[in-house]
């Protein structure tokens, strides 16, 4: 069974459209919130603005890739930056959304329990899998 978008009809709403496109953005959101790293940065940016090296000391990880995270979710439009001398100073850029978003997510969390964590596709285990293939 090859199960393709569906374009909804609503008559009362005119033309056809198709809810998997008009989803792509949101969906686009989630994507980039879906590294535990970019997750770990942004909760450490609600605190305040941080350089690419206090992020590196705190979290353990390399430069290259703090910086990497830091320039998808500039890109995603979830963080700003602003130089200060020769390094950058990092900064949610929609704070009160991104945090609005982040503790339903952890409401969600805390009713479900382990469950996604233990999803067979998005959960820890096939993420070690996907990183060990």
């Amino acid at each position: 069974m090859n199960a393709q978008p569906q374009a909804s009809v609503d008559a009362s709403s005119g033309p056809a459209v198709n809810e998997a496109q008009a989803l792509s953005p949101a969906a686009s959101l989630f994507h980039s919130l879906s590294d535990p790293a970019r997750l770990a940065i942004l909760r450490h940016l609600a605190a305040g603005e941080h350089r690419v090296v206090d992020l590196t000391a705190h979290l353990g990880l390399a430069q290259s890739t703090v910086s990497a995270h830091l320039a998808c979710l500039r890109d995603c439009g979830l963080v700003t930056s602003r130089p200060q001398g020769r390094a950058s100073m990092f900064s949610l850029a929609t704070a009160p959304h991104l945090m609005e978003l982040l503790g339903a997510a952890e409401r969600l969390l805390a009713e479900t329990g382990d469950a996604v964590d233990l999803c067979p596709t998005y959960g820890s285990t096939a993420r070690r899998q996907a990183r060990a293939d």
